[in-house]
């Protein structure tokens, strides 16, 4: 609406609404304050409840049995034998005497050096560059793969291999491995047969009409849904397809050691192209494959890498190709061209076996080790140290030997006179020369444990909650003595305590808070008027005693007290325990804390000393009345039934106003702003109306007035 000020009347008609207006805004002000007031309620019992959800954390640590079964051990030498004991060790002792033997690890260590002269194989560079430092080094023809296929159904048994016209050389070894685990490779079984480790390989898949393979099919005992098949494998050749645009300057094959005879071949838009016969070149062959009368050049092959690197005559072939093509799918000048690559190859590789007994494999356990021609020592390392096979293979570039050590010490296979560790294959036999090499270690820890004569794998073993370790050997009786570690218990106690009463003295300071009524929120004329310290110091007395008397709270720190000063009345608690103050836990003296816990160190570690079953139970005792219940179970109970009591009233920080009572408050208040608002605004209009109508009155008073003085003055 259009508004008049003053013109007429010469009032300030803007500053009289607004003051007006002062009036008529009170009502909305005290809105608004109540609508911060109870915002800052929420909060406040929000934080509170966080206190109590964390206190609740710390009794749920105090009703296990940790807190209160803490153990310590003694041993007589700790040169010789050394102990840890869990909380569900038994305080007894345990005498170990004549350990005969301690656990090694098998290891082997090859025969010779590896360097076939004097200057020494470089670990780090590929084995093709390798060869004449190796003795003995051959490779064999084929293309190593790996394939992960995911196991996508419940009941699914069998997995698919595409082979995409190639065939696998199972003479090679497979590897399966399913999440990781290894799988032993079985011909001749039923499916039914299958143990839980094994797979059965189809060696009669389907066959494409040309004679090629389209897939294999590994069958498993059962395999779990979401599952993932690793599948390592040698094929004969590798068939592989990529894209090139216009622009390429070659490509790259996802294999490198390539064999360079008359299998390699490319063919790239209808044209074939084969190695020369110096193994680099690649020149263009007819359908006979003798070198075309074009005498085109694709480039050359780097077989170490696998990278084709155009010819400069080729790259113009490709421009020409590609502007033929271009006209005939009649595309423009920006559209992108592309050809498609077919490359049939083969790769120089080897392979070896491993095989050991380990902890996870107790049966044992058998590797197949494929190593590519561009692959270095280093790497083979890796691919061993990595593997479920449990070895570590280690290379001393100062004495050029090699070391095969088993990862775990122990003998697993159950006779020590069985190699723990087996080894097969020309690579690692011949030419890193592990063939024949005698194996060390490989043995138990043999000893006598409270008369018992026994044998570990490990020098550190487990036995009814304790933990013991062999250092030496020794024929003398060394004892372990299992104790209550009161310390460590008293300590725990002393936490909880500390956590109680932090909760108690918060929420009583909260509830006994001065509440300073003169100082309500800050209305937006009102922090208008203050500096922001003035607004600070302000909102800090107007936040103070929102929860002053709060029953709720009050009520909970009464039940708490109460729950914490009821004798339990339990079976596994002896008459002297019954009570807090019997292992001399008390209230402090100064009834202004609210109930706060004050320890007498020395009574309460005299009581976990003399009878700590009870004082585990006058804590966390269970049973079916509030009585029999030890205390921390009391206090559990009491406190979730007020932080769902907090919940209901203040809500969490995720939950909706119409979920708990402040909020449906809020909203209501909300609504009540929202209308007043509205109201407040019609009457500033109707204000603005009233003086508008006066202005538009006197304005017209002033026009006669002015009419009548011009006629008198014309009559003159």
């Amino acid at each position: 609406m259009v508004r008049i000020s003053g013109l007429a009347s010469g009032m300030d008609i803007d500053q009289m609404v607004k003051d007006l207006m002062k009036v008529e805004r009170m009502p909305l002000d005290k809105l608004k304050q109540k609508k911060q007031t109870l915002e800052w309620q929420r909060d406040d019992y929000r934080s509170l409840n966080t206190l109590f959800f964390n206190f609740r954390q710390t009794l749920t640590n105090m009703k296990l049995t940790p807190a209160y079964r803490a153990r310590s051990t003694v041993s007589t030498n700790d040169q010789l034998l050394t102990a840890t004991a869990s909380s569900a060790a038994a305080m007894s002792s345990y005498t170990i005497s004549n350990v005969k033997q301690l656990a090694t690890a098998a290891t082997k260590v090859n025969t010779e050096k590896i360097s076939k002269g004097s200057e020494k194989v470089d670990i780090n560079q590929s084995l093709m560059s390798q060869q004449g430092k190796l003795d003995g080094l051959t490779w064999k023809q084929g293309v190593v793969e790996t394939k992960t296929i995911g196991v996508t159904d419940d009941n699914q048994k069998e997995i698919k291999l595409p082979l995409d016209g190639v065939k696998i050389d199972d003479t090679a070894g497979i590897n399966i491995k399913v999440d990781g685990k290894t799988y032993k490779l079985v011909t001749g079984k039923t499916p039914e047969e299958l143990a839980d480790n094994e797979v059965l390989f189809n060696q009669t898949p389907d066959y494409a009409p040309d004679g090629t393979q389209k897939e294999a099919t590994f069958t498993f005992k059962s395999i779990k849904k979401g599952s993932n098949v690793k599948i390592d494998y040698v094929a004969d050749k590798k068939i592989e397809k990529t894209t090139i645009s216009d622009q390429a300057t070659g490509f790259q094959l996802s294999h490198g050691a390539i064999v360079t005879d008359s299998n390699f071949s490319i063919v790239l838009n209808n044209k074939t192209f084969k190695l020369d016969e110096n193994g680099t070149d690649l020149i263009e062959v007819d359908a006979s494959g003798n070198p075309a009368s074009s005498g085109l050049k694709l480039g050359t092959l780097d077989k170490e890498t696998g990278k084709v690197t155009f010819s400069d005559a080729y790259k113009e072939e490709l421009k020409k190709e590609s502007e033929e093509k271009r006209a005939a799918e009649n595309l423009g000048e920006k559209d992108a061209v592309s050809f498609d690559v077919s490359t049939t190859y083969q790769q120089n590789y080897t392979s070896f076996k491993v095989a050991t007994s380990t902890s996870q494999y107790p049966n044992g356990v058998e590797e197949n080790f494929f190593v590519q021609g561009n692959d270095s020592l280093s790497k083979v390392m890796t691919n061993v140290n990595n593997s479920n096979v449990g070895v570590s293979l280690f290379y001393d570039s100062f004495s050029d030997k090699m070391t095969l050590t088993r990862t775990e010490t122990g003998n697993f296979s159950g006779d020590e006179t069985v190699q723990e560790i087996s080894t097969s294959g020309n690579f690692i036999d011949n030419v890193l020369k592990f063939g024949g090499a005698a194996e060390t270690g490989g043995t138990n820890a043999k000893f006598n444990i409270n008369g018992l004569d026994t044998e570990r794998t490990s020098n550190t073993f487990e036995m009814n909650g304790v933990t013991f370790t062999l250092k030496k050997t020794f024929d003398t009786a060394e004892s372990v003595s299992i104790k209550n570690d009161s310390d460590k218990v008293f300590d725990n106690i002393k936490a909880f305590v500390d956590e109680y009463n932090k909760l108690i003295d918060t929420v009583s300071k909260k509830t006994s808070e001065e509440r300073y009524r003169d100082y309500g929120p800050l209305t937006d004329e009102q922090r208008e008027q203050l500096s922001d310290k003035q607004q600070e110091m302000w909102e800090e007395k107007a936040k103070s005693g929102l929860l002053r008397g709060d029953t709720m709270l009050s009520g909970a720190l009464s039940q708490m007290r109460m729950s914490m000063y009821q004798p339990v009345d339990n079976a596994n608690v002896a008459s002297a325990f019954k009570q807090l103050a019997a292992i001399g836990i008390k209230t402090t003296a100064n009834y202004l804390e609210g109930g706060k816990l004050e320890i007498d160190e020395a009574a309460l570690k005299k009581a976990i000393e003399d009878d700590p079953t009870s004082v585990e139970n006058l804590f966390r005792g269970t049973g079916d009345t509030t009585s029999s219940k030890g205390i921390v179970q009391r206090l559990y109970d009491d406190v979730s039934t007020t932080i769902n009591k907090l919940n209901e009233r203040a809500g969490k920080a995720y939950s909706t106003n119409q979920q708990f009572t402040i909020g449906k408050n809020l909203d209501d208040v909300a609504k009540k702003i929202t209308s007043f608002t509205e109201r407040l605004k019609q009457i500033e209009d109707r204000y603005y109306r009233q003086f508008s109508a006066m202005e538009t009155a006197i304005q017209k008073s002033n026009n006669q007035m002015n009419y009548l003085l011009q006629q008198f003055s014309s009559g003159q």
